[in-house]
């Protein structure tokens, strides 16, 4: 433990001013004299926010290059695209090829991808981090993408934090973790953990009265898990989704289970948050579905006191995309009169992996916590918080007061 710490705080040495010179230049470096010559790897979401990032920086890419050939010869707001193949050999000698692929349940690693483009020949190869440091005010925070120096500025508290986790697994996640944010090390962050995500069997049981509280519900995928694993055996299940899509999707589901199960269900279209207001909500249907500041539809947002009012939950899972902070805030009765299971995720914003932990070990008493990755390269990670009582004891486990 003691090496672990002394890890953390080395890693955390360098002064916020150094690693700030530091990120502004890395681009420029890696580029060279190919910087004002940028061609987009990747002509999917990220790819088109990146481009949409430079265009307000007043710059532009010359071509987007993708695998996808149904896309090659088309144009994508105003760039052309070409095939892997085609694009080195046109510009792999005197351009940086920028990948802009990088999203949840990616079958590669960010160093297969590098290798793709450089096996056809490509010269110059960076990942879309370094130019996002460069004109952060057009690119960032992008999920748990930030600029590296604002995790400098947070040493003390990110030291702190380092202590609460109980495992081995969980330390040596929280030190890779710090080194995607402040290094953009991909290759340091280890495998996702086998198994239903927010269900870990190695940290805790399922009781056979379970009754749990999902957050983001999304299409039911949660509950879709919970009902396998409990084999259709818990005490009650609330789903929160504000998103209209969504919710039609989530209902859907429950319509066609056995009404012994479908009784025990209770379906809220609202979203979790502090206290009750009404919310901007960019509701697409998807995953990705979250809170904004202003436009997209309006839904009602109520905090879980008020939810659960009367309620005695006994796991609370939230992944709401970045609005967990929120409602924590309104869960705090909750959490002190039902001691649940939490599994909450912290991969929305970078600062998320010591913001969320830290404010969870103020409000629990009795808690061991723990971190586990479910997906790869930083997505779907989530902090377990687990009652004392309930916990399973893994190896490397500290018991904590």
């Amino acid at each position: 433990m003691k090496d672990y710490i002394a890890e953390v705080r080395a890693l955390l040495a360098k002064s916020t001013a150094e690693v700030a010179a530091w990120e502004r230049s890395v681009f420029d470096r890696l580029a060279g004299d190919k910087a004002g010559r940028v061609v987009l790897c990747g002509a999917g979401g990220l790819g088109r926010r990146t481009l949409s990032g430079l265009r307000k920086a007043g710059l532009s890419a010359i071509a987007f290059a993708d695998n996808n050939l149904l896309l090659a010869g088309k144009s994508i707001e105003g760039v052309p695209v070409y095939s892997a193949k085609d694009a080195v050999e046109k510009f792999g000698k005197d351009s940086v090829f920028v990948l802009t692929i990088w999203g949840a349940h990616s079958s590669d690693r960010l160093a297969q991808r590098k290798q793709q483009w450089r096996s056809l020949g490509c010269e110059t190869v960076v990942s879309f981090m370094p130019l996002c440091w460069k004109y952060p005010q057009f690119h960032l925070p992008h999920y748990s993408c930030d600029l590296p120096h604002k995790v400098f500025e947070q040493a003390g508290r990110i030291a702190a934090v380092a202590g609460l986790w109980a495992d081995d697994q969980s330390r040596k996640e929280f030190v890779a973790q710090l080194r995607w944010r402040s290094e953009m090390d991909y290759d340091g962050l280890p495998e996702p953990v086998s198994g239903a995500p927010y269900f870990p069997a190695d940290l805790f049981e399922l009781l056979p009265d379970e009754r749990l509280v999902d957050c983001g519900a999304y299409d039911g995928d949660t509950l879709a898990d919970f009902l396998n694993l409990t084999s259709g055996r818990f005490g009650k299940f609330w789903a929160l989704e504000p998103d209209p899509g969504n919710f039609a999707k989530l209902s859907a589901l429950v319509s066609k289970l056995e009404p012994a199960k479908r009784s025990k269900i209770e379906l809220l279209m609202v979203a979790a948050c502090e206290r009750a207001q009404t919310l901007h909500f960019s509701a697409d249907a998807t995953a990705a579905s979250a809170v904004i500041a202003r436009g997209g539809i309006e839904v009602e947002g109520q905090p879980l006191d008020s939810v659960l009012a009367g309620a005695d939950p006994t796991f609370l899972k939230m992944d709401i995309e970045g609005a967990e902070v929120s409602a924590l805030r309104g869960a705090q009765d909750v959490l002190r009169r039902c001691r649940p299971v939490l599994a909450v995720c912290i991969y929305h914003l970078q600062e998320h992996l010591w913001e969320i932990p830290e404010m969870l070990a103020m409000m629990l008493k009795d808690y061991s916590f723990f971190l586990r990755p479910h997906d790869c390269e930083g997505w779907d990670l989530v902090c377990y918080a687990v009652p004392r009582e309930r916990v399973r004891c893994p190896a490397g486990l500290v018991r904590r007061a």
